[in-house]
């Protein structure tokens, strides 16, 4: 045990005082110690003399450490065996012995009743910290808070409903019902203890003794919220949560939700925690979100038209495009001075070929409207993702893009309607296609590449070597009609998030921790599209 002082001294005195305060009292007990021993060893009285060793320790403990008393004890001890050497030898003397043993059982008996004393004080002034530190935060935490917080005493209130429950009252509404002075009566007994500087912003000047502040000056007359909290206290719950009206010190009326615990000590309702936010502005805001739904479901079939719409140009513009391309090729395959009818032939093909998939978008966005989906089919993931590289080879060569493909032999096949995974899959090229074009880079490579995931799906991986996704622009990527490109819809990543999610699926957005950004297609395997 390390030494401690065992006594502090008094609040006010300085170290000065108390050193000098100190010195004296220790010579105090010197002097009584040394006068002790002179008189049990070299006077013929009779009596347990040693035993006023401890008046000795008594006064040791104001000014010695625990060593210092552990020190003083054995110097009592000491003296008085020396006393009954001096005094009586090493004859056998019963009462003498007697007295020796009172003597030395009275300093061991102080010596422990000291540092128990001094271990109940260490613990008191503990406990006292303790309480006065706990008092500190919750005070900084209820005057900081921007909840705003009153301290109110309900003690006389919950007397008055207790006393009306103990009479026989069962339904406390119904009795207020019939007799509303008894609300005038517990609005009467409320105290308010303290209020914080939210609770003074949110109802304005509080100047006036708080205990004098009446809660009849903020309570609405037409307010049921207050006679839920009355019941709550009659009906003995542990906390009330509500929405009531409360009139600020200007005159406003403001909405606010109250919430409140009540103690399981009854006697501590005196001090009772009552918080209040103000909800008005949200109220407002949803009663104007509730009107402009109305509004919004009338726009929404105006709406859907034009998404519709904008939805098909989005989709069939590479078809189109690509049909164009095609017939400008076979034309000049025809016009050359011996026309190469094999190139003819494969420009013909190609023609067929986007046609019949502009056809599918089209039967597939009337299944869409009619609920009529299309039923998936074995897809061959290489084959698709080759074919979909062949309708992309104009694009891929106009901006000088590498496209490499790696597709994983566990993940070759999938069920899915194909010509969707083909305008998600042509979206997501395109775009990694415009986003390196837009930028100074000499390494403009896609790689599209396949994996079976541990959590049944299959991916479809696509990045690009190109800036990224912005952090402002994730969290809207996908939201309808947002566009960073000047002459862009905003359609394609929504519709192709919504094409994926349709079909059990889903797609992903994030940035390559090297650089570019990442989509992800998740596609449920076959054994989890049956299961």
């Amino acid at each position: 045990m390390k030494p401690l002082r065992l006594l502090k001294p008094a609040a006010g005195i300085d170290g000065a005082a108390a050193s000098r305060r100190s010195r004296a009292v220790a010579g105090l007990a010197f002097i009584l110690a040394a006068t002790v021993f002179w008189v049990d060893a070299f006077t013929t009285i009779e009596s347990a003399i040693a035993v006023l060793y401890v008046i000795v320790l008594l006064l040791s403990a104001e000014a010695l450490t625990t060593r210092g008393i552990w020190l003083t004890t054995a110097a009592c001890l000491l003296l008085t065996l020396s006393a009954y050497v001096i005094g009586h030898g090493l004859a056998y003397d019963l009462p003498a012995l007697l007295r020796l043993a009172v003597s030395l059982a009275a300093l061991f008996i102080t010596r422990a009743l000291i540092f128990r004393n001094d271990m109940f004080r260490t613990e008191l002034l503990a406990s006292n910290a303790a309480l006065s530190d706990s008092e500190r935060r919750y005070r900084s935490i209820f005057e900081e808070s921007r909840v705003a917080l009153w301290e109110r005493d309900y003690s006389a209130v919950r007397t008055l409903l207790m006393r009306l429950k103990s009479s026989g009252i069962v339904h406390l509404k119904q009795h207020m019902t019939r007799h509303p002075e008894v609300i005038q009566d517990c609005i009467n007994l409320i105290r308010t203890v303290a209020a914080n500087e939210a609770a003074r912003t949110l109802f304005g000047d509080l100047t006036a003794d708080l205990g004098e502040l009446p809660m009849r000056r903020y309570l609405t007359p037409d307010d049921a919220t207050f006679i839920d909290l009355l019941a709550a206290i009659f009906e003995e719950h542990a906390h009330f949560e509500g929405k009531g009206h409360l009139i600020t010190s200007d005159g406003q009326k403001r909405l606010v939700l109250i919430s409140m615990s009540f103690p399981e000590d009854r006697s501590a309702f005196n001090r009772i925690i009552v918080g209040m936010v103000d909800i008005t502005a949200r109220e407002m805001t949803q009663k104007a979100l509730l009107e402009a739904q109305a509004e919004l479901t009338r726009a929404s079939r105006a709406a859907t038209v034009g998404a519709l719409s904008a939805s098909l140009a989005h989709e069939l513009n590479q078809p189109l495009a690509a049909l164009v391309l095609n017939a400008q090729t076979m034309l000049r395959w025809i016009n050359r001075e011996t026309p190469d009818l094999e190139a003819v032939r494969r420009s013909a093909e190609r023609m067929i070929r986007d046609s019949q998939r502009a056809s599918d978008i089209i039967h597939n966005t009337r299944s869409m409207l009619s609920h009529e989906l299309r039923a998936p089919e074995p897809v061959n993931l290489p084959d698709l993702i080759a074919e979909t590289k062949a309708l992309m080879e104009h694009d891929l060569n106009r901006e000088g893009v590498t496209f490499e493909a790696h597709c994983a032999q566990a993940a070759d096949t999938v069920d899915a309607v194909r010509i969707e995974l083909q305008q998600v899959l042509i979206n997501l090229i395109t775009n990694g296609i415009q986003a390196m074009s837009s930028t100074d880079i000499a390494d403009r490579r896609l790689l599209v590449s396949t994996q079976r995931r541990d959590d049944g799906f299959i991916s479809i991986c696509v990045r690009d070597f190109g800036p990224g996704i912005g952090e402002d622009v994730m969290p809207k990527l996908f939201a309808p009609f947002f566009t960073t490109k000047p002459t862009g819809m905003g359609m394609g990543l929504s519709i192709c998030r919504s094409t994926m999610e349709a079909r059990g699926g889903e797609l992903l957005a994030r940035n390559h921790q090297d650089g570019g950004a990442v989509f992800d297609m998740l596609i449920p395997t076959q054994e989890a599209a049956r299961g």
